[in-house]
């Protein structure tokens, strides 16, 4: 388990044409020790973390940077992203110009993703946060 209280600024859409001008409002977030050893010891073996959901990989990401078990986080992950914890991710599928969509993008590619959301159109696929999910390894 891991904790991240979402506040407005995970949604808020990215108004800058350039996305590294953008800036994430900081949340709370918590990372237990059970959850820190899991993923250590997963890591030390050479396994992949799975997060569920891109807060829960803000959360991993910014315990792998900083080793600190709470506190608060404007982990803005976009492509270029050194992902160091997270190696697969179970998400929705997330709206334009938001900073989900830039997450799951730094994650699996720009094109790769753009090629998944025009089928997920074309599929009539539900998007947000009761919509349908992939996995992306």
């Amino acid at each position: 388990f891991v904790t991240l209280h979402v506040g407005p600024g995970t949604f808020r859409p990215i108004e800058r044409e350039d996305p590294r001008e953008h800036v994430m409002q900081a949340e709370a977030y918590e990372v237990p020790d059970a959850t820190a050893r899991a993923v250590a010891e997963t890591l030390r073996r050479g396994g992949r973390v799975v997060a569920c959901g891109t807060t829960c990989t803000r959360t991993l990401e910014t315990f792998a940077r900083t080793r600190e078990p709470r506190g608060d986080t404007a982990l803005f992950i976009y492509p270029g992203f050194d992902f160091r914890a997270v190696g697969a991710l179970i998400t929705n599928f997330h709206l334009p110009r938001s900073t989900l969509l830039m997450l799951v993008s730094a994650f699996a590619g720009r094109e790769l993703i753009l090629d998944a959301y025009r089928e997920a159109v074309a599929e009539g696929y539900r998007f947000y946060s009761y919509g349908d999910a992939m996995l992306i390894l």
